[in-house]
C-alpha cells in the first residue's frame, strides 16, 4: 500500500498490523497534515459484525478525547486495494 493513494490520503509508511487490520502513516493532501489510517482486510468488508465493530471503535475514539488518545477524524467503507492483492 505504500506509495498508493486512498481518497485524498497518500500512504507513506506502515505503522503496524494486527487482528483488525493494518495501520499506515499517510499525508492528508487536502489539509496538508500527517495522519494515521487503519485499513481493514477486504474479507472484513463483507462481514457486518466486523464493520460494526470497526465503526464503534472509531466512535469510541472520537468520544474519548484527551492527550493520550488518537482522535478519530472519519470513517469510510470505500473499497480499496490491499498490499497483498486481495
Amino acid at each position: 500500500m505504500i506509495g498508493k493513494t486512498l481518497g485524498h490520503y497518500e500512504i507513506t509508511s506502515q505503522l503496524g498490523k494486527g487482528g483488525m487490520g493494518e495501520a499506515f502513516r499517510a499525508r492528508d493532501t487536502k489539509l496538508n497534515r500527517d495522519v494515521a489510517l487503519k485499513v481493514l482486510p477486504s474479507e472484513f468488508a463483507n462481514d457486518p459484525e466486523r464493520m460494526a465493530r470497526f465503526q464503534r471503535e472509531a466512535q469510541m475514539l472520537n468520544k474519548a478525547g484527551g492527550q493520550s488518545t488518537v482522535a478519530s477524524r472519519g470513517f469510510s467503507s470505500e473499497n480499496c486495494p490491499h498490499s497483498d492483492g486481495r
